[in-house]
């Protein structure tokens, strides 16, 4: 799967698959949902479910894409998830090192051991961005280590926003995605928690992208995401940040 409707991203690129539900916005993960689905279609990439997968043999996918273009990486897993071993992952980063016209887009709940990567294991490609997902005020915690990877780009995925997140130190960091999710079980968004991120970039000069309201409507109504939309108090705020 290379094709995405990711409104940050232009492709996905997914050697591993599967991952653990350890915290609050992994409750109603999408890519378990999504997973699932594809294993019941008998799509043979997905034979194991939701369990840990790597694919070698999808290793060189960006080799073979000439056109520059911004890729997130493992949006079906975490690169970074702890029974992911070093070695892997440095297989995965090299791919990354021989096509630096592209973008790199790694993003993880666990920043502690990507911090550990990159600076015992294996330096960052300059072509890297990292981030890490900041669902609740709990999660904002992984801001700390995020800030200790030298890199182009850092970034904040609000999504799913679970509640307001207060005062955000953004200091080194680059740009923050905000959404709401989807799905039959998903829970709520707060047109004030989105003002209050959106306010602060702004700022603190952070290139701030509203990605969507998901399943819930500015409004506190439920329906299809799709008749919900991105709009923010009328207007689509999707800013990309400029690397360093």
């Amino acid at each position: 799967m290379s094709t995405t409707k990711i409104e940050w991203t232009n492709k996905t690129w997914n050697p591993i698959t599967g991952c653990t539900k350890i915290f609050a916005g992994c409750k109603n993960c999408y890519a378990e949902t999504m997973s699932n689905r594809l294993q019941s279609m008998g799509v043979e990439k997905y034979k194991n479910g939701f369990n840990l997968t790597f694919h070698k043999q999808v290793l060189d996918e960006p080799l073979k894409w000439k056109k520059p273009c911004n890729i997130f990486v493992c949006s079906m897993s975490d690169l970074f998830h702890e029974d992911i071993p070093y070695d892997i992952i440095s297989e995965i980063v090299y791919v990354m090192e021989k096509t630096p016209q592209h973008t790199y887009q790694i993003l993880t709940k666990r920043p502690e051991r990507m911090r550990f990567f990159f600076y015992y294991v294996r330096s960052i490609p300059e072509n890297v961005w990292v981030g890490v997902s900041v669902e609740n005020k709990k999660a904002t915690e992984r801001m700390q280590e995020l800030k200790r990877i030298i890199t182009p780009v850092r970034f904040l995925s609000c999504e799913p926003l679970l509640e307001d997140l207060g005062k955000l130190d953004l200091n080194l960091i680059d740009w923050v995605i905000v959404g709401g999710e989807s799905g039959a079980n998903a829970r709520p968004m707060r047109e004030d928690w989105v003002l209050s991120i959106k306010e602060q970039c702004e700022a603190e000069g952070v290139a701030f992208f509203f990605k969507q309201w998901g399943t819930w409507g500015s409004d506190g109504v439920k329906r299809n995401k799709q008749t919900n939309g991105n709009l923010l108090q009328g207007k689509v705020y999707q800013e990309m940040p400029k690397a360093k």
